[in-house]
């Protein structure tokens, strides 16, 4: 029984190119860059500054405590020192449904919201940010409903009813309508003008930014706080921030029609049914525990992390599985950052460099470092900084393309660094920030060194240096759920030419359940 459905990378692509109208003659005519804002707040011209980062924290109140509320109330002593947030995906479990925004995004995040004094007021389509927080979309951002649960769902009865379950599900009654409700929720929503002087007014109101690519988005604190797109660029404090959209690069190749391919694919086949058997067994089980047992309700926890778990991980087997298909790669949004960070590298008061998006080229969480979806994010990243690599030549002066990426999708909050791996992702800082809400996962038990095999030899391309996530059996389990604060510092020297570079302070906050009782920590900072 499937309880999400993942709709094709093409229409993913053409429905968000309706939302906000992509290339619309009036946009075109105006010269507007909808790929990029100016967030407008009268300090982003500061060397030093501070920010944070939070990422699959969509889900409402797990059995007896509410994670995602306490890691908002983690960040809020941070909150007037920061200048924004960003968002990592999966900001709404489990099929990114509109009904769920209130309980799950706007009631815990409502300090950081206008109006969030009185947070049922606001509905989840004409959100405004006294704090900007700027997020990308992540996989359950895009999930759907199966048909199914849909018809289920209108005639109002609880999903766990279907399941005869326990186990409570952040469902809702139409899913994500293939990123319908994150559009409506962060994009400028310009398909909502149905006339030409409506959609004219609003672009010259809004649109005022003049950047070295056109006019843009001016994003005001307070006031207009939209995105332009899915995938989009801002510049900082001298520091070029790009947020991308991996659900549409994340595809892995078919299994090819050869003879190992056809065993690869009954291995599949095989470990599918499994995995299918123990979602059956998941619900029996679920169906036999009392949610208002803290022991019980905590075994019920556990096994809707498990559930989620199983069902990304028939997703992936589901990609490699399609058959007389052609992967699509997204070539446009691709091509679009390889030029974006070409351009960045020949501006002068650029001091640094920060890529974002959802699923995790590097991680070591114990379900999603070697699936099929990482490795091909793996691949095209690497495809695009290997063609910036050539094109900028000398110009990096031996200094790795980007500062820092930063991911969620692994439920857990992880450090990783890059070796040699042979391509122009080598030596760069990676970070996961995917446990500041939904049920977190384990660590892999093959350790913190990431190994790759390349023109037939095992070699070591990069290594964890900071994981937090469950841990621990029975009493002595710990749930520690966490979020960033990144301080960007304009003293990392500078280069031969005389450019300054910055430096990152990363400082996690923790919070961790830990004996049906909170723990909040702050961990060592460290430099990157």
């Amino acid at each position: 029984m499937k309880l999400v459905s993942d709709p094709a990378i093409a229409k993913k692509i053409r429905k968000m190119q309706q939302r906000v109208k992509w290339q619309d003659p009036l946009i075109v005519e105006r010269n507007i860059d909808q790929t990029r804002l100016v967030l407008e707040d009268g300090q982003a011209n500061d060397a030093d500054f501070s920010f944070l980062v939070v990422g699959d924290s969509g889900s409402g109140i797990h059995k007896g405590h509410n994670p995602q509320r306490q890691v908002a109330e983690l960040m809020l002593p941070h909150h007037h020192e920061c200048r924004f947030m960003l968002h990592t995906g999966d900001v709404i479990y489990l099929v990114g449904s509109k009904e769920y925004y209130q309980q799950n995004f706007i009631q815990p995040y409502r300090e950081f919201l206008l109006g969030g004094e009185h947070p049922q007021k606001i509905a989840y389509d004409q959100m405004v940010f006294n704090l900007p927080i700027l997020p990308i979309p992540g996989n359950h951002d895009y999930y759907d409903l199966p048909i199914l649960f849909s018809l289920v769902s209108l005639t109002t009865l609880p999903i766990r009813r279907l399941l005869r379950s326990r186990l409570d599900l952040d469902v809702g009654l139409y899913g994500s309508g293939t990123g319908d409700a994150y559009a409506r929720a962060f994009l400028d929503y310009l398909n909502a003008f149905q006339f030409p002087g409506d959609l004219a007014r609003h672009l010259d109101k809004h649109y005022t930014a003049k950047t070295d690519t056109g006019r843009c988005l001016s994003y005001q604190p307070g006031q207009f706080t939209r995105l332009p797109n899915r995938y989009y660029t801002f510049r900082y404090g001298g520091i070029d921030f790009f947020a991308l959209d991996s659900n549409t690069f994340n595809d892995p190749p078919p299994l090819p029609t050869t003879k190992e391919g056809d065993a690869d694919r009954r291995i599949l086949e095989k470990r599918r049914q499994d995995l299918e058997q123990e979602m059956q067994q998941i619900i029996q089980t679920s169906a036999t525990l009392n949610p208002s047992n803290p022991n019980e309700a905590e075994q019920l926890d556990d096994l809707q992390s498990k559930l989620s778990q199983i069902e990304e991980i028939i997703v992936d087997i589901d990609k490699q599985l399609t058959t007389n298909k052609t992967t699509i790669t997204d070539a446009e949004q691709l091509d679009w950052l390889r030029q974006r960070l070409i351009e960045s590298w020949n501006t002068q008061e650029v001091r640094g460099r920060v890529i974002y998006f959802h699923h995790p080229p590097y991680v070591t969480e114990a379900t999603k470092w070697q699936q099929a979806q990482t490795l091909a994010i793996r691949s095209r990243l690497r495809g695009v900084l290997d063609a910036v690599a050539k094109q900028l030549g000398s110009l990096t002066q031996g200094r790795p393309l980007v500062d820092l990426v930063i991911n969620g999708h692994a439920h857990c909050l992880e450090y990783l660094q890059t070796l040699d791996t042979g391509h122009a992702d080598s030596h760069i800082h990676w970070i996961v920030c995917g446990g500041s809400g939904f049920s977190l996962r384990r660590q892999r038990t093959e350790g913190a060194d990431l190994r790759e095999t390349m023109e037939d030899a095992d070699k070591l391309v990069a290594r964890s240096h900071l994981y937090v996530g469950r841990n621990g059996q029975g009493s002595q389990k710990h749930r520690p759920y966490s979020c960033l604060r990144i301080d960007v510092k304009g003293d990392g020297g500078t280069n031969a030419s005389g450019e300054r570079h910055a430096n990152f302070i990363v400082r996690p906050l923790v919070a961790d359940w830990y004996q049906r009782q909170w723990h909040n920590r702050e961990l060592e900072p460290f430099k990157i």
